[in-house]
């Protein structure tokens, strides 16, 4: 069953009638009904081209949170193999909404990391929808220093609202957390490359992507507070979330522009839900690229190059 967004339901309503003909067709092997069907799909694909030709950035958010898009999980059992999962922090506890081991690449070992969202309500909430906790910043920490230590490169898939606001995340340390986290991005002398694969919210994901590249997936976001968040503080009113949306510079194509994302990854005309795996195999070759460009670069320069890469942002787009 297709989950339709807000401003999808104009093609809900044809698609769902082209079902209901090639239904009542199964029903009764009497009725010849494929020419009405097929003329149906033919509205369906134009009117899919017109939604999609020139999306505002709060509907690329919408796009972004899209329950059926891949997650995490998702990326990895498709692109990497002998996936080895490590757990916990070595302190507190371990944390689901971030995953995280050893696995190979193309043969190549590396370490993976990333936000869980999950997919049905259970393991949503198991995962707490994608916003860590202390626990899961640290747990990357010990992974990104196991990386460094056995020359691993790391991969990072960002999909969070933001780190997890609760009291007890916030009593354990949570902004340190992501500190140290951030910290720990710029330190490691092997490659490191993160990709927005949904929503890249706040600290929350910047604790994973200050990497030597970063690829965005074409309606992924990523930006300061989400624009309900923003929309609350500016005027009090989380219904402005557009107005928000449009001030925060938070699509891929705008960030692409500031400087901030290295790459867009194009997604199949409709979203990354509508053709997963085709979305899944962009990602795979992005990776490959990024990991080839950076492979010949020695530790010091790899260093060098991730703390330049964020020393220079501000210097193109709207601050230029």
């Amino acid at each position: 069953m297709t989950n339709y967004l807000d401003f999808e339901k104009p093609l809900a309503e044809i698609e769902g009638k082209a079902e209901e003909l090639r239904a009542m067709a199964r029903s009764n092997d009497e009725m010849d009904i494929e020419d009405e069907a097929k003329a149906l799909d033919a509205k369906a694909d134009a009117l899919l081209v017109e939604l999609y030709k020139k999306l505002t950035p709060w509907r690329k958010c919408q796009i972004a949170r899209h329950p059926d898009r891949p997650h995490c999980k998702d990326y990895i059992d498709a692109l990497f193999s002998e996936y080895t999962p490590l757990a916990g922090d070595r302190n507190f506890a371990d944390d689901d909404a971030v995953m995280g081991g050893l696995a190979r690449f193309d043969d190549q070992p590396v370490v993976v990391i990333g936000h869980e969202k999950g997919h049905d309500t259970q393991s949503r909430l198991k995962r707490n929808f994608g916003m860590a906790r202390p626990e899961g910043y640290r747990k990357a920490v010990r992974l990104m220093e196991m990386a460094d230590k056995f020359g691993l490169p790391v991969i990072t898939l960002v999909d969070t609202p933001g780190a997890y606001p609760g009291k007890g995340a916030e009593e354990r340390g949570q902004s340190e957390a992501i500190a140290r986290s951030t910290e720990k991005c710029l330190q490691i002398g092997v490659p490191l490359i993160s990709v927005v694969i949904g929503e890249g919210g706040s600290g929350g994901a910047v604790a994973f992507a200050t990497s030597n590249r970063l690829a965005m997936l074409e309606h992924s976001v990523y930006s300061v507070i989400s624009p309900e968040g923003c929309a609350s503080i500016l005027w009090k009113d989380a219904e402005k979330m557009r107005e928000a949306a449009e001030a925060l510079r938070l699509t891929a194509q705008d960030l692409l522009d500031l400087g901030v994302a290295d790459q867009i990854i194009p997604e199949p005309l409709g979203g990354a839900h509508r053709a997963r795996q085709d979305t899944i195999a962009a990602v795979g070759t992005a990776i490959r690229a990024m990991l080839d460009d950076l492979s010949t670069l020695k530790p010091k320069k790899l260093i060098a190059h991730r703390r330049k890469k964020f020393l220079d942002i501000g210097s193109k787009g709207l601050a230029a």
